[in-house]
């Protein structure tokens, strides 16, 4: 059975392998990920993992994608491209719970889609300016959703997780072995 990745994403690679899934292939998709006007979070996820997943074409098998936004309320915070904006992510965040959501779709062999979402909470404490200049400049935020990396540097300003580690580093393992032991991929 032929397991394809719909996804650019290393540390997506890298939480597959942590429990014991390998794929056949990773394909990187290039798809619009600009927010729609009033798009909320959890449905921006879910759009954005969908359009992964279909912009595959690999007939006969697994097609596994996924998407992780943070959001702020019904605010959906960018994947920090900038220094500015890692920093305006940074001083939202500052104090303040959000939640971190990933969409998880797989496509069968059949072409039969199965998802599900994770949600998890995250709280940071009060980033004081030096804690800010510090995470600034490590580097760590760029390209990262909400501008932060909770599996690095970042973890030390965090007072509060509810819910799923991995989901919060970008796929949420329990939820993707269910989907895919659901489909009959088998699971090690």
């Amino acid at each position: 059975m032929r397991l394809v990745l719909a996804s650019a994403s290393p540390r997506r690679l890298a939480l597959l392998g942590q429990i014991g899934i390998v794929p056949d292939a990773v394909v990187a998709t290039d798809i619009d990920e600009t927010p729609g006007k009033a798009e909320i979070p959890r449905l921006l996820a879910q759009r954005l993992a969908r359009g992964k997943a279909a912009a595959v074409n690999e007939p006969g098998a697994f097609v596994l994608a996924a998407d992780t936004v943070v959001g702020l309320g019904r605010r959906v915070l960018p994947k920090a491209e900038s220094e500015a904006e890692a920093a305006t992510c940074l001083d939202l965040l500052s104090g303040r719970r959000h939640h971190v959501l990933t969409a998880v779709v797989l496509i069968d062999p059949m072409g039969r889609r199965s998802e599900r979402v994770c949600d998890s909470v995250v709280a940071f404490n009060r980033i004081t300016p030096a804690q800010k200049r510090a995470y600034l400049d490590s580097g760590e935020w760029q390209g990262k959703a909400g501008g932060y990396a909770i599996q690095g540097r970042a973890a030390a300003l965090i007072r509060f997780l509810s819910g799923s580690h991995s989901n919060v580093v970008g796929l949420p393992l329990f939820e993707t072995a269910q989907l895919l032991r659901g489909a009959g991929y088998p699971i090690p």
